[in-house]
């Protein structure tokens, strides 16, 4: 079979999955509809807008199917009239069964994470929240249970200290994108490529939940390298959050966007209790932790943008 003969249904939103639809089309590679969610209205004026891969496909003039139910009667049908060898899942919602096990050689999906490590929402957060030195890409076949179907191929990619999830986001997208065309590729030479059970990977299973606000809240009884960490893993978004009473004023809810570990040779002689803040040589915020201090270096209070946590103090005693 040759590239142009292989028929692809394409199905993403987010624009982790831009780069894979782009190479897959320089590529040479058939793509027979892109399927994405529906506009969504955004912005002051609430006017609908689509996301890039919408604006992608229709520029390279591929077919867009935007169903709001993915049961729907007329999606499913011309699916079926398109006849697609293969469906291609990245970053998207969960799929039905009548969806993902129509294409002739099943579906796969790129999924940013080394599976069967962080199945779930946001693998590429809870990687650097955990303080991994390194993750990658997998790529697999769809089955029931969610991101537990046999391995394809992976790529791997270190974790610096200096990495966000926003850094490691962007490297994943582009080794993602290559991952996945290799992925595509053995279906031109086999069209059932075996693939390995997630059950006889050395690595055991972890999951990536949702972030929500209840995960994201810094608590001070965790070391400060694992708060350090978590910040690091929520930047650029959803942003670490946390409640401080600096210098007597009333307590405030911040988001956190950047931090370090304070030295221990900096550290007080006694320990201090988890919470209590200290103001450091040149108007540095530090809050104790359960092992060391963690420095706030931006802080970002309610309905105002993002500041050093420095000129942040300088306003509290102009006041």
């Amino acid at each position: 079979m040759t590239k142009d003969q292989l028929r692809i249904v394409y199905m993403a939103t987010a624009d982790f999955a831009l780069p894979s639809l782009q190479l897959l089309v320089e590529s040479g590679y058939h793509i027979v509809a892109v399927v994405t969610m529906p506009d969504k209205p955004a912005g002051r004026g609430q006017k609908l807008q689509q996301s890039k891969i919408k604006t992608y496909a229709q520029s390279v003039g591929l077919e867009v199917l935007q169903p709001v139910r993915l049961k729907d009667e007329a999606f499913v049908g011309r699916l079926r009239e398109l006849a697609p060898d293969l469906g291609i899942v990245v970053a998207f919602r969960m799929l039905p069964e009548v969806v993902w096990a129509l294409p002739r050689f099943g579906t796969i999906n790129l999924h940013g994470s080394l599976l069967p490590r962080y199945r779930g929402a946001a693998p590429i957060h809870w990687a650097v929240i955990n303080g991994d030195t390194e993750t990658g890409v997998t790529t697999f076949r769809l089955k029931h249970e969610l991101d537990t179907g046999d391995i394809l191929l992976q790529a791997r990619t270190p974790i610096t200290p200096e990495d966000t999830t926003g850094t490691v986001y962007e490297r994943l997208m582009h080794l993602g994108a290559e991952t996945l065309r290799q992925t595509v590729d053995l279906f031109l030479q086999d069209e059932e490529p075996k693939g390995q059970a997630q059950e006889e990977h050395d690595e055991a299973p972890s999951a990536a939940p949702k972030l929500d606000k209840e995960n994201t809240e810094l608590l001070w009884t965790r070391t400060a390298r694992e708060l350090h960490n978590q910040v690091r893993g929520l930047t650029p978004h959803p942003g670490a959050w946390c409640t401080l009473s600096i210098e007597g004023h009333e307590p405030i809810t911040f988001k956190i966007h950047e931090t370090e570990v304070l030295p221990e040779s900096e550290l007080p002689a006694t320990p201090l209790a988890p919470g209590s803040i200290v103001i450091g040589p040149k108007q540095r915020l530090e809050v104790a932790t359960a092992s060391g201090h963690l420095v706030i270096k931006t802080l970002q209070p309610p309905a105002k943008k993002a500041m050093a946590a420095s000129a942040y103090l300088n306003g509290l005693r102009n006041k």
